[in-house]
């Protein structure tokens, strides 16, 4: 017995040892030993392995936030306020929230909705950002970078940034329609997507390789814009008149068919009789042609001025990045006409020039405070902080945005925020362009911008003020997931 424990001891040793020499095999050839085991039958009987019980699906966590002061939106207070999140959602707000048992709790002195950056290029591959050959057919959501490293996309987070508008071809005279996206530090990019057309971007006198284009070209591009809206509202009206003349030959042939389906016995009789005629006088019978009415001509699909087409019928937003008084000018006369047209202007160095005209229209301006002294485009070389607080005095709406240039700027969104407060914006305002009003700028406002009921669960739960240079972010949730916390500051 002892002589055949030790071989069977000796046996065991040789097949583990070659196991470890074809595992290493395995590796130098880029095969794995696993799918080796996987392709080779094994020895035992079927009966003798079961399979492994397959996993449970994640359950969602239930979280219960209480803070001293609970932000529901811009100038919607309620102290002592607590929020409950299901699923992902949020499903009570309140002073009173009950949550079920196990809930997790969070504390905070502040809660409130994560910020938006409604003019960023996080996400995209620095080639289609650059691009300059795009149209308005031209999707970001094909040029999303997958492989975005989770930790930058946590740096975002961490400044409190849940959500972002992004784009392609920048400074494209047409950039193509852009997307919305969340952040998140795993999920991939199908499950983040808020948005793959929040709008159509355009740009005016602004050229990527730092020079800008002289006054003639700069009048021209604005007529060309307008054109190109034209064609857009053209086009929806081609598709109207289109449903129209389908409906009335649809209506005709149904009353033609009815007409037809009550005279069959008569018509059948008359042919009857007309075939017996012409038999008994010896004639060959002829059937009587049948013309059926042809229906209307389809209109040829032009994906390009069918994006135009949404614009000009106010579908989706129009951003145009333009910063010279003229081409401001210029715009808001050319695009006076298209009544449902929804204009956001971004950059608008000159903004103050055309202040009336922004408020009577209703007109956002987005703004991009950077730093003075910052290297950018020369249209910007008379840009200054207090243009967002000079635009909120003379009662233009203001968002605010990281410019679109550089992906990680958005990081920054949050100090650019604050230099504007400390250059004339006002605080709830500066909150306001970071959390609801980007979101109804870019129509998001149904899912984030502020902590509703039946909304995501994009929220900050801060140790004081937003945008206080002293606050800092303890935690942050992206669609109810806990993503930061005080351990990762």
């Amino acid at each position: 017995m002892q002589q055949s424990a030790s071989t069977a001891r000796k046996s065991r040793l040789c097949l583990l040892t070659l196991a470890g020499a074809l595992s290493v095999s395995f590796a130098i050839h880029g095969v794995s030993a696993q799918a080796f085991t996987a392709a080779t039958p094994r020895r035992e009987a079927a009966d003798e392995t079961k399979a492994a019980p397959a996993p449970e699906p994640k359950k969602a966590e239930v979280i219960v936030l209480r803070a001293e002061k609970l932000i529901v939106r811009p100038g919607h207070v309620i102290e002592g306020g607590s929020v409950l999140v299901e699923n992902g959602i949020i499903t009570q707000v309140g002073t009173i929230v009950t949550p079920p048992e196990g809930a997790r709790e969070i504390k905070g002195a502040v809660i409130c909705a994560g910020f938006i950056d409604p003019w960023s290029v996080f996400g995209v591959d620095g080639e289609s950002a650059a691009e300059q050959r795009t149209s308005p057919a031209v999707a970001t959501s094909d040029s999303l970078d997958g492989y975005v490293d989770p930790r930058l996309r946590k740096d975002l987070l961490r400044a409190g940034i849940t959500s972002l508008r992004t784009q392609i071809g920048v400074l494209a005279r047409t950039s193509g329609t852009s997307s919305s996206l969340r952040l998140h530090p795993t999920l991939p990019l199908d499950q983040v997507m808020l948005s793959d057309e929040t709008c159509l971007s355009m740009t005016l006198g602004v050229r990527m390789n730092g020079g800008g284009s002289d006054p003639f070209e700069r009048l021209s591009d604005v007529e060309r814009l307008a054109g190109m809206i034209s064609q857009g509202e053209a086009y929806a009206l081609d598709r109207i008149e289109f449903n129209h003349e389908m409906a009335e030959w649809v209506k005709k042939i149904a009353e033609k068919q009815k007409e037809l389906d009550e005279g069959f016995k008569k018509a059948k009789k008359d042919r009857d009789k007309e075939v017996a005629d012409a038999k008994e006088k010896g004639k060959e019978f002829k059937e009587k042609e049948f013309k059926e009415d042809k229906p209307p001509k389809v209109p040829k699909v032009d994906l390009d001025k069918a994006v135009l087409s949404r614009v000009a019928e106010g579908r989706i937003p129009l951003v145009v990045e333009v910063h010279r008084s003229s081409q401001l000018r210029a715009l808001i006369s050319a695009t006076e006409g298209f009544t449902r047209l929804r204009l956001i202007i971004a950059g608008g160095t000159d903004a103050l020039d055309v202040a009336p005209d922004l408020v009577r229209r209703r007109i956002p301006v987005l703004v991009w405070p950077q730093p003075l002294g910052t290297t950018t485009v020369p249209e910007m070389e008379r840009y200054d902080l207090a243009l967002a607080g000079r635009l909120q005095a003379a009662g233009v709406t203001v968002l605010l945005g990281s410019g679109g240039r550089a992906p990680y700027a958005t990081r920054e969104l949050p100090l650019m925020a604050q230099l504007a407060i400390g250059n004339g914006l006002s605080r709830e305002a500066a909150f306001s362009a970071l959390t609801l009003g980007a979101a109804r700028a870019f129509d998001l406002d149904h899912r984030v911008g502020s902590v509703e009921f039946g909304k995501d669960a994009d929220l900050l739960v801060l140790d004081g003020e937003p945008l206080a240079g002293a606050t800092r972010i303890q935690y942050v949730l992206s669609r109810g997931d806990v993503v930061i916390t005080p351990e990762d500051r």
